[in-house]
């Protein structure tokens, strides 16, 4: 999970599994998108993806056990920004997710759009899972500055 990468600017944050804290989290992500100069809807979708991914965490991976911390971890590079939820959950069945969250056999689904947003606000969502936990990796791609 350790970013090694000499051009990335890295900030960790870890606290304990509590919903009500998901607020830190979504205030670190905004501060990462303001210092990456990201406009607002790239934030939002940022941010939105953060906090499902640290929802995730909490209630699955932890099953809402706050003596377990949730690791983020926040990568900017130059061309992109690269984030990492960890939880110390044995993971899930990628392939057992409600499938397509928009079809009318989910449109009521209570839960379980998480994924499905994560997904579409990211450029990339892949998951790791092994005996220490999973890691919800994601992936948003920057825009080229034009030289003036």
């Amino acid at each position: 999970m350790p970013v090694n990468d000499p051009s990335a600017e890295v900030i960790s944050v870890r606290f304990p599994s509590r919903l009500e804290l998901l607020a830190l989290l979504d205030r670190v992500a905004q501060t990462v998108c303001e210092r990456a100069a990201l406009d607002d809807d790239t934030c939002s979708q940022i941010t939105m993806s953060v906090i499902e991914a640290g929802t995730n965490a909490i209630q699955h991976g932890h099953k809402r056990d706050a003596t377990k911390p949730v690791d983020v971890i926040f990568a900017l590079f130059p061309d992109r920004l690269e984030i990492n939820v960890h939880d110390l959950g044995p993971g899930f069945d990628l392939e057992g997710i409600n499938g397509d969250v928009t079809s009318p056999a989910h449109l009521m689904d209570a839960r379980g759009r998480g994924i499905y947003i994560m997904r579409a606000c990211m450029d990339a969502v892949d998951y790791q899972f092994s005996s220490a936990g999973t890691v919800c990796h994601l992936v948003k791609r920057r825009p080229a500055v034009v030289a003036r």
